[in-house]
């Protein structure tokens, strides 16, 4: 088999694994989020736990939840056993993770746990596993077989736990009334956290690197002002400065080739591209980073309430902001 045919299986293998321990979601799903939302409005935390493969998925579980709001931390299984379970409090769910559901290290685990008041939701490949059987809630990822060509190394399965805790965390970010600002004050430092953070006013060039012209303008007085702007697009606007339309680098090229001898001498009204897309100034930064992805466009003009074009916003800007 050729390394492509070999991704391309490994491919197959996982998301049939997934398909099916989609069909595995039940009630208990709903009763896992209605433990852990529980526990959260009390003030207690979700802490996760498991080894080897499946314990480094519960990393990022983890990181998923806190992330969304839910508190959450990875506890050490052996080392729980050698003073790190003082990071358990009553009133807090815990996460297991094994696929076997009979991981030494786990279930040696479980007689401490239940000493205190907490509830224990496991994910396994095994409903009748020791795990499983001194669970509160069991989530059933039980999947028809390894991508490895020896069915041995963790492969689908550890997916399937992976996409399992993403829809925990996702069920029980809704379930909590956790919001996109919310979102953004979990991330201040990141680009996430800027583009929900900041509006676009903030971001936009104005003033003399705003390009905008009257409507009458000719093409060859329009290229001036948008090269005192140092702009690839001109804003065009109306008597009354209202946003018309849009002239753009790409624009004068495709008009020098259909008419390079007249087009200096046409009015924008002509040439124009009218119903530009356009963003108002206090718009989350996040609109306009949406906009650029679904329009495929290069510049986005900002306009005030009154549809007047008060600034711009250029692609290329975006990186030096840190905001993709």
């Amino acid at each position: 088999m050729s390394h492509l045919a070999r991704a391309r299986e490994v491919f197959a293998v996982e998301m049939a694994a997934l398909r099916s321990v989609r069909g595995l979601l039940d009630e208990n799903f709903d009763r896992a989020v209605e433990r852990v939302v529980a526990a959260l409005a009390e003030r207690g935390k979700i802490v996760v736990v498991g080894i080897g493969k499946s314990g480094n998925v519960g990393g990022k579980i983890a990181a998923t939840l806190t992330s969304t709001g839910s508190t959450s931390v990875i506890m050490n299984s052996v080392d729980a056993l050698h003073g790190d379970l003082g990071v358990v409090n009553d009133g807090d769910v815990i996460l297991a993770l094994s696929y076997s559901g009979e991981s030494e290290e786990l279930v040696s685990l479980i007689p401490a746990l239940k000493r205190f008041r907490v509830v224990i939701v496991t994910m396994t490949g095994s409903l009748k596993s020791s795990l499983a059987r001194h669970s509160d809630v069991v989530l059933n990822v039980k999947v028809p077989k390894e991508a490895c060509p020896f069915n041995l190394a963790p492969t689908a399965s550890t997916t399937a736990m992976l996409v399992m805790g993403d829809a925990l965390a996702m069920a029980v970010m809704e379930a909590r009334g956790f919001r996109a600002s919310d979102f953004a004050r979990h991330h201040p430092a990141g680009a996430i956290g800027r583009a929900l953070l900041l509006k676009v006013g903030d971001i936009m060039r104005q003033g003399e690197r705003n390009a905008v012209a009257p409507e009458d303008l000719t093409v060859e007085a329009a290229l001036l002002v948008m090269t005192r702007a140092k702009s690839g697009s001109l804003s065009i606007v109306n008597a009354r400065g209202r946003l018309v339309g849009v002239f753009t680098d790409g624009d004068l090229r495709r008009l020098m080739a259909a008419d390079r001898q007249g087009c200096f001498d046409r009015p924008l009204r002509t040439v124009m591209t009218r119903r530009p897309v356009a963003i108002r100034e206090d718009a989350l930064a996040v609109a306009a980073l949406k906009l650029f992805d679904e329009r495929n466009i290069d510049d986005l003009i900002v306009v005030n309430a009154r549809n007047e074009p008060v600034g711009l916003i250029d692609s290329q800007d975006l990186p030096k902001l840190k905001m993709v």
